[in-house]
């Protein structure tokens, strides 16, 4: 990795930098720092791995009554992910490691327990893409697979292997009937849309659609409509609105050679229309990944969550990326955060912008460059939301158990108007840990 300005030696000024950060006049900030380097009891071939792991099950709403549950998911991604990087294994395989666990959850929305569309019928998106090669792969409105996920990381393994019979280009992202053709010619196994779904999912369906139901007989009754219109203002008044779970899912990880990966996954917006792609399988939007190079100071990986067509039109994945190549990367993530995304051009007609990121960046430490020490790495990462709520997890190769949090909006801020952006730092692989 090429070396940058945070190095172990000055590794105690950025986390003093960081403790005395104060935020911004205008800007919910609570920031909150806290290294994750911590005692444990694993074995001496685990002490030795490196890496880092950073996940979210969405930035939305997440209910008190079941923080429990979306904390317990982060920590077992978390842990899924871990497992992998003690094992040898790359940034993209544990971040695929880390989707999978999260997919599986019948509390997030992505595979089993995603949103029906308005058909009753579940379609999901994914995108994954490697820092190292570049490397991209995603679906759209997929249905029938339980795992996404896993059809993006062979789409972009197939493309790692060059091009296909007769000069073809292998492709990188697949939408619909030809997606679940693709996965199943390629081994991923099928799983009916009616095993995806859970109680949650359905009864969440039945009362959108009664919902929906009633807005539609209101709207074609002209003139009990304009009575009620002159009482109560409008239809969106007299009919309680379609709650919608924005809660995609996604995990950036670092790897011990300063590899990083970012993958994506969501069930997409409740009652969306059928065919209905979201940010999580579109390029720069839902995740990005890319190592340090010669241009490029630091390693960044992202993910995001939220409502997808604010994230499309924003590219917020990309932008935040570029943003924290910045040296302070708080400032830089909440300048992109309130002027690319809450006060972008293109959101302007928005009456509230709803998302949020994780974010990991990474370089060696200057002082551990022999031979012998070169996994020592500086991690910073990072979330930021303007949805009421996010719930984030991470790890390092060297925790015995992962963190949670759930992070929210503070009292009278308002929900797509106001953010929030935490964080932490940590060394990793040092000669003193």
């Amino acid at each position: 990795m090429t070396d940058g300005p945070r190095c172990a030696r000055c590794f105690p000024q950025v986390m003093e930098k960081l403790r005395n950060s104060t935020g911004c006049t205008g800007i919910v900030c609570p920031l909150q720092y806290s290294g994750t380097m911590q005692n444990s009891t694993i074995s001496s071939r685990e002490h030795r791995a490196v890496g880092f792991v950073l996940v979210h099950a969405g930035a939305g709403y997440h209910s008190e009554s079941k923080a429990k549950e979306y904390k317990h998911v982060c920590k077992r991604a978390c842990q899924k992910a871990v497992d992998r990087l003690r094992a040898g294994a790359m940034a993209l395989e544990a971040v695929t490691a880390a989707l999978t666990e999260l997919e599986d959850s019948p509390f997030t929305n992505a595979g089993t327990g995603s949103n029906l569309n308005l058909s009753g019928d579940i379609e999901c998106d994914a995108s994954i893409m490697d820092g190292k090669s570049l490397e991209y792969g995603a679906v759209g409105a997929l249905s029938g697979i339980k795992n996404p996920v896993l059809v993006a990381r062979r789409l972009l393994s197939e493309a790692q292997k060059g091009k296909l019979s007769a000069g073809r280009i292998p492709p990188c992202f697949l939408v619909g009937t030809g997606a679940q053709q693709w996965a199943l010619t390629h081994g991923i196994p099928p799983c009916p849309s009616e095993k995806m779904a859970t109680k949650f999912s359905l009864s969440a369906y039945k009362r959108n659609k009664r919902k929906m139901e009633l807005a539609e007989k209101i709207e074609t009754e002209h003139h009990f409509l304009k009575r009620q219109r002159t009482s109560s203002g409008t239809v969106s008044e007299i009919v309680e609105p379609i709650s919608s779970s924005l809660d995609t899912v996604g995990a950036i990880v670092v790897d011990q050679e300063g590899n990083v990966a970012a993958a994506v996954s969501s069930g997409g917006l409740a009652m969306k229309h059928p065919g209905r792609v979201g940010q999580a399988a579109h390029y720069g939007c839902g995740c990005w990944a890319e190592n340090a190079h010669d241009a490029r100071t630091y390693a960044t990986a992202v993910s995001t969550s939220g409502c997808g067509e604010h994230l499309i039109r924003t590219m917020l994945a990309r932008e935040c990326s570029t943003a924290v190549q910045a040296e302070d990367a708080h400032q830089a993530l909440l300048e992109a955060m309130q002027n690319k995304f809450i006060g972008s051009r293109f959101l302007a007609s928005e009456d509230g912008v709803l998302g949020g990121v994780i974010v990991l960046r990474c370089c060696k430490c200057g002082d551990d460059q022999s031979s012998e020490n070169l996994q020592a790495l500086l991690v910073e990462f990072l979330w930021s939301h303007t949805t009421e709520s996010m719930c984030v997890g991470y790890m390092s190769a060297h925790d015995s158990k992962a963190k949670t949090h759930i992070s929210r909006l503070p009292p009278g801020a308002v929900a797509g108007q106001s953010l929030a952006i935490e964080g932490g730092v940590c060394r990793l692989g040092a000669t003193n840990d």
